[in-house]
């Protein structure tokens, strides 16, 4: 089960509790670099820095980090700080103007597209589908956590919808309507990447 980040967390980790600390590094990482790694034109170096500096950040401000706002979920929050740090290592970098661009324009498509799925759900075949290794990894680095572990699960690990159940402590029928979610969110979100990035995607 995934760790909640909630008041009580918060609280530990201000008062210095290295246990809470490692609970967000441990946490954190991953989803971080996965994030950060096409924006920042796959470049290693640059990914690393905007992680590092995201992180020294979070610690750092972490009184300014709202749980009852965040529904006890961090990651939102450390994406909008590494959005920032994005923004400051493109600067040096003479792809900046585009990819700034590309990901602005992104960033504001895939709004709409998380803010319609309860109203106006897309269907949920694209997992289906062979698309090509990159495209899905840049599609799945850009889901928000919930539905990139869920579809993880599923479909990496192949686990059933009775084992993520029980390993998240939910109800089958609470699993079966994130997937529904992730499903949809994977394909808006390909569909939104393939008309910025002007990849064809075959559906």
């Amino acid at each position: 089960m995934e760790p909640g980040f909630d008041a009580a967390w918060r609280e530990r980790a201000l008062s210095g509790d290295a246990d809470a600390i490692r609970v967000l590094a441990d946490t954190a990482l991953q989803p971080l670099y996965s994030f950060a790694f096409y924006r920042v034109g796959r470049k290693h170096e640059l990914c690393e820095d905007v992680v590092q500096a995201t992180m020294v950040k979070a610690i750092k401000d972490l009184s300014k980090y709202e749980p009852d706002r965040a529904d006890n979920n961090i990651f939102g929050w450390l994406m909008g700080m590494a959005r920032n740090e994005i923004r400051r290592v493109l600067t040096q970098q003479k792809s900046a103007t585009s990819l700034e661009a590309l990901w602005e324009r992104m960033d504001k498509e895939l709004l709409q597209v998380y803010s319609s799925l309860e109203s106006d759900p897309f269907a949920d075949e694209v997992l289906q589908r062979e698309e090509t290794k990159e495209m899905v990894n840049t599609t799945m680095s850009q889901l928000p956590p919930k539905y990139r572990e869920a579809l993880e699960a599923k479909y990496v690990q192949g686990k059933s919808v009775r084992d993520i159940a029980e390993s998240n402590g939910a109800t089958e029928k609470a699993i079966e309507s994130t997937l529904t979610r992730a499903r949809n969110a994977f394909r808006a979100t390909f569909l939104a990447l393939a008309r910025n990035l002007q990849v064809e995607p075959g559906l």
